[in-house]
Parts: C-alpha cells; sequence; structure tokens
C-alpha cells in the first residue's frame, strides 16, 4: 500500500512539473517510456520445467495455481490410497468367506444345487 502511495506523489510530482520542459526533451521522454513499456511486455513471468521433472518458476506470480495442482494431486493420491486400502479388505474378507465354504464338510457342488437351497429354507423355518 505504501508503495502504491509512493508512485502516485511521485507522478503528481512529475506531472506537475511536465509544463516546464521543453518540446524536444518531451518527445525523447516519450520516446524512452514507450522503449520502456516494449520492453516491459517481453519479460512477463513464464513456467520452466527443470530436468527432475519439478515446476520451477521465475517469479511467484503462478505459485497460487501450483499450490493449488499440488492440492488437488493430493486429494487425488488421498482418493486412490482409500479405494486400494476399501478393495484390499474387500477381497480379504471375500477370501475369508471361500475358505470358510471350502474347509466346510458339505462339498462345494451342494451349494449349487437348487434343492438344496429349498432345504435350507424349509429347515430354518422350523426352528
Amino acid at each position: 500500500m505504501n508503495e502504491e502511495r509512493y508512485a502516485y506523489r511521485v507522478r503528481q510530482t512529475l506531472n506537475f512539473g511536465l509544463k516546464d520542459i521543453p518540446p524536444a526533451a518531451s518527445r525523447r521522454l516519450e520516446a524512452a517510456r514507450h522503449l520502456a513499456l516494449a520492453r516491459q511486455k517481453q519479460a512477463a513471468p513464464q513456467l520452466v520445467t527443470a530436468g527432475t521433472g519439478v515446476l520451477s518458476l521465475r517469479t511467484g506470480v503462478y505459485t497460487p495455481y501450483f499450490k493449488q495442482a499440488l492440492a488437488v494431486i493430493a486429494l487425488l493420491l488421498g482418493m486412490w490410497i482409500s479405494f486400494y486400502w476399501h478393495s484390499v479388505q474387500y477381497v480379504t474378507e471375500l477370501e475369508d468367506v471361500d475358505s470358510a465354504l471350502l474347509t466346510d464338510d458339505l462339498p462345494p457342488d451342494a451349494f449349487l444345487d437348487n434343492d438344496f437351497f429349498e432345504w435350507l429354507k424349509d429347515d430354518s423355518s422350523e426352528e
């Protein structure tokens, strides 16, 4: 905020003394101003990728975007880890059920028989 105030005061002082400058000097100052503005447009900040694959920044202008991208990557990584963890737990539960069925005295073909399911329903309704 102080820089803006200082720039405003400098501009006001320069504008006040503008009428005392001779026309030839005014034209040279205008040419220098246009040259300075042309050079300023070329010095725009740009992202540059380093050899390690990490983004390096020439200026801090794109830092918020870099932080947002990093946050999105962290969120996606967390979601992937969560999905992986839950899928591993699901497969482990299925393995437990399958191993319990395979170690039972009943042969696996009995579970494929429709009459067996009818017998189970009738047997469980009596209790």
